[in-house]
């Protein structure tokens, strides 16, 4: 692909993102002029003034607990996931065991074992917990698949020169699988988030964009509420553009297949 044409496609993406906004923002401000849903839905003007009044004393430090959380919880979801996708391509045997553990993370109603952790821990722990919970699932399948994916050749080459299990991951399957592992971070992130706000939802602290979302339901403020719900969608957007950028500095030949 010449680089002219890669500027031409990433022009045309801009202006797909410009366009999608714009229409955004115009069904949002027709829905709120045709008082859908007995006005609970305001104006984004209304809801921008808002925020902008409410400023960063209140957005700020609910905003950094949040994230804090999150990435908490992003580690360790995702170290854990890593580690034992690893551990399932060098030992075999144990795939049965941890495929098990993955799907029951990703089946276990999560809202049903925060008050659980809760109650043990307290403190912000539920939050980091489901957090991680979010993110293992994913991030477990696209290391596997990625590990798996190595090149055969190159995988014989390694072992004809007497490389075993250990030399074949290294030089070999690690550098294949981060590709699907980079792709699943990008879709762990705004699941940390989720996961974070979710904990928040639970009680036991008193900040987060959680506990400040439920404080103006309470109080009946739509627009704040709309307003959290915006730094909460923003920091998710955050979170995966980061990764996105380490994905595009770290795998640069996966960009220019594309």
């Amino acid at each position: 692909m010449s680089w002219e044409t890669l500027r031409q496609r990433v022009h045309l993406t801009k202006l797909g993102g410009l366009a999608g906004i714009l229409v955004l923002l115009a069904a949002w401000t027709l829905l709120a002029e045709l008082h859908v849903a007995g006005g609970t839905v305001p104006s984004p003007w209304n809801v921008v003034h808002t925020m902008y009044t409410d400023g960063w004393a209140l957005y700020g430090p609910n905003f950094r607990v949040t994230a804090w959380g999150a990435l908490q919880g992003f580690a360790w979801g995702n170290g854990l996931a890593i580690a034992l996708a690893i551990l399932v391509v060098l030992i075999p045997p144990i795939e049965m065991l941890v495929t098990q553990l993955a799907i029951l993370s990703y089946c276990t109603p999560l809202l049903a074992l925060g008050p659980i952790i809760l109650v043990v821990f307290g403190g912000r722990t539920p939050t980091v917990f489901l957090a991680a919970m979010y993110c293992f699932f994913t991030t477990m399948v696209g290391t596997v698949t990625g590990l798996r994916s190595a090149d055969r050749t190159s995988l014989d080459l390694v072992r004809a020169y007497g490389g075993g299990r250990w030399q074949r991951l290294r030089r070999v399957q690690i550098i294949a699988a981060l590709p699907n592992t980079l792709a699943a971070l990008k879709i762990a992130a705004p699941s940390a988030v989720l996961g974070a706000i979710i904990g928040e939802y639970l009680g036991g602290v008193d900040s987060g964009i959680g506990v400040a979302l439920t404080a103006a339901q309470t109080a009946y403020n739509v627009p704040r509420t709309w307003g959290m719900a915006l730094a909460a969608a923003a920091l998710a957007g955050l979170g995966y553009a980061v990764v996105a950028l380490v994905a595009r500095v770290a795998v640069p030949w996966t960009r220019a297949e594309a």
